[in-house]
């Protein structure tokens, strides 16, 4: 099978990234891959909608996103985010999957729509053991996502919810990193005093007042 000149690009870059030896603050730690650009809104989060990884990622939690190896953020914590599509190019979707160890990852959410959403599920075969997060992108991509056989495991997330993948790939980090362990803390604590304010609020407003009428 012959590449265009710009997936051939990527594959080697992966796999020059791979066989180098760089300290693991200068890599990323979780990986995101995405069947399309189309994608993009789910999986990062939409300015109108849902907020997705990038989101939490990055507003919540402390980390940076990686776009260079030569010049890595200067945040501790960081993920890196490639368009890899199993369909058509699965030989980039291979060495994605195979090179993540090698490049330092440490765990991949890997988003696909459509009814074919083959991309969490093998990633997940192809970069065993590394933990795969696998995102629905539509409610009709849900079955193909966790339909993995015995054997071959897959987390996964209910359709586009990106950020709790995002969540889940820090709690499995949050296991070796205490700083990690003490963001996701601080968040879960912001989430109580949220719930806290708005019911002190329609109790004491009434429902009337809490709904400004």
């Amino acid at each position: 099978m012959t590449h265009s000149d710009r997936v051939q690009s990527l594959i080697d870059d992966l796999e020059a990234e791979a066989e180098r030896d760089r300290p693991a603050e200068d890599t990323p730690e979780i990986g995101i891959i995405m069947g399309s650009d189309s994608d993009l809104d789910v999986m990062a989060g939409s300015k109108e909608g849902r907020p997705g990884a990038y989101d939490v990622l990055t507003e919540k939690l402390g980390f940076a996103e990686q776009t260079s190896y030569e010049d890595p953020p200067e945040a501790r914590f960081t993920f890196e985010t490639f368009v890899v599509s199993a369909h058509r190019t699965p030989d980039l979707m291979y060495a994605y999957a195979a090179t993540a160890a090698d490049r330092g990852l440490d765990v991949i959410i890997a988003g696909a729509g459509g009814k074919s959403a083959d991309l969490p599920n093998m990633t997940a075969s192809i970069a065993y053991p590394l933990p795969v997060i696998g995102v629905p992108v539509q409610e009709k991509s849900l079955q193909s996502v966790i339909g993995m056989p015995q054997g071959a495991p897959l987390v996964a997330v209910d359709a586009g919810k990106s950020f709790n993948a995002a969540l889940s790939a820090v709690q499995m980090l949050a296991r070796q990193h205490d700083q990690l362990h003490d963001r996701l803390v601080d968040y879960h604590n912001d989430l109580q005093d949220g719930v806290g304010e708005v019911s002190r609020d329609l109790h004491e407003l009434g429902t009337p007042g809490f709904r400004g009428e």
